[in-house]
């Protein structure tokens, strides 16, 4: 007797068509954020003009066809590694926004100051965009969000669990709203110098002191604290 074959297993042919768009879709991500990639790598360090799509698909070992596919210009590209900035700085796992909802402010800027260069760090590659977009563009991609950067951190500090006791400690007469921005924007400019334009301890001294004495003027002020005269 001869052995009896295997059918061969069934295919679904209802499903094969969904599974090749989710391979597709998967290759196209995949592509797309290696274009990224590489494209956040050289603006950051060669700016955008310095910058050509060859240079790009050749640093994303893809053809200069898949990345037209993906980005119909350079500045869509440009454009887009902006809004991923834009995205991760409203993520609750960001270090800056992790240090406030934690408490950071008013009391602990110390702790503040160490999220900002964390922040800084982590992203460094896109604040250089920053940069180059005022440089070569005047600022064009980033004038709406730093407009709308104080509604922003009045609807951060409306949902704030603890924003009554961040008003009680302020003195009568400071906004919230201004504080916050005042220290947050401060500390990630401080370390802009430090990590992005690369100049260390440019405060003269290692930035844990500077940090200790900005935490004491942001809390107390620079001017010494007259005394009211006593009545005669």
């Amino acid at each position: 007797m001869t052995a009896r074959k295997k059918a061969a297993p069934r295919v679904d042919r209802r499903r094969a068509p969904a599974q090749r768009v989710r391979r597709q879709q998967q290759r196209s991500e995949q592509s797309r954020a290696v274009i990224l990639e590489a494209a956040l790598d050289l603006f950051s360090h060669q700016g955008f003009h310095g910058t050509n799509i060859r240079d790009i698909a050749h640093k994303a070992r893809v053809s200069t066809g898949a990345l037209y596919y993906q980005f119909p210009d350079k500045e869509t590209l440009f454009r887009a590694l902006l809004d991923e900035y834009w995205t991760a700085l409203a993520r609750p796992d960001h270090p800056l926004n992790r240090a406030l909802a934690e408490g950071a402010f008013p009391d602990n800027l110390d702790a503040l100051g160490r999220a900002a260069r964390e922040s800084v760090k982590g992203y460094e590659r896109y604040i250089a965009l920053i940069y180059v977009d005022v440089v070569e563009f005047d600022g064009v991609h980033i004038q709406r969000f730093y407009a709308d950067m104080a509604s922003r951190f009045e609807a951060f500090l409306a949902a704030h669990p603890g924003r009554e006791r961040i008003e009680r400690r302020l003195r009568p007469g400071v906004s919230p709203v201004a504080a916050i921005m005042l220290a947050t924007r401060f500390l990630l400019h401080y370390f802009a110098v430090e990590i992005v334009f690369r100049v260390p301890n440019h405060f003269g001294k290692d930035s844990d002191a500077v940090l200790g004495e900005i935490a004491d003027i942001l809390r107390h002020g620079m001017l010494r604290q007259e005394r009211a005269p006593l009545p005669e």
